[in-house]
């Protein structure tokens, strides 16, 4: 399994409309509401926001992670959105943020959950991936970055 599997044209957004944290992640969350994958989006939507209020996803670099796992989704979801504008997402940096990638694992996927986040948190320290994923206008300019950085790594 890659990020570019799970990851389409459907679950990115090339221009967050939202400039703060909860809507951002409202706004990611909401593109699986004809999802077959999601069983009960508010409950994945409260799993999300419960996550965010232990502790900030925002993990510096001007990016963020929001993530959980629940049994209101029967796959793996994931989405990834930028703003070329900066979001406030209180980050453990105080930096604002313009990257933000959303992971919704199952409850009893805990490995594969944390060996995605794995992968994200790694692509993303990368300065030159960040970069192209800030220089992006479209949809399959994203895409086309997450597949070119992900080639050189396993499967999981």
């Amino acid at each position: 399994m890659r990020l570019t599997d799970l990851l389409n044209d459907k679950t990115i957004i090339s221009e967050l409309k939202s400039k703060e944290k909860i809507g951002v992640i409202n706004e990611l969350i909401d593109l699986f509401k004809d999802d077959a994958r999601v069983i009960n989006i508010e409950k994945v939507r409260q799993k999300v926001l419960e996550r965010e209020k232990i502790m900030s996803t925002g993990v510096g670099k001007n990016f963020a992670v929001p993530h959980g796992k629940t049994d209101a989704v029967n796959d793996i979801v994931c989405a990834f959105g930028k703003s070329t504008e900066p979001i406030d997402y209180q980050s453990l940096d105080q930096q604002p943020v313009h990257l933000v990638f959303l992971l919704i694992g199952q409850d009893n996927s805990v490995s594969s959950h944390i060996k995605l986040l794995s992968r994200i948190s790694r692509m993303m320290t990368k300065d030159e991936f960040r970069g192209k994923l800030i220089k992006a206008t479209t949809v399959e300019e994203i895409h086309s970055a997450f597949r070119d950085e992900e080639k050189d790594y396993i499967d999981l």
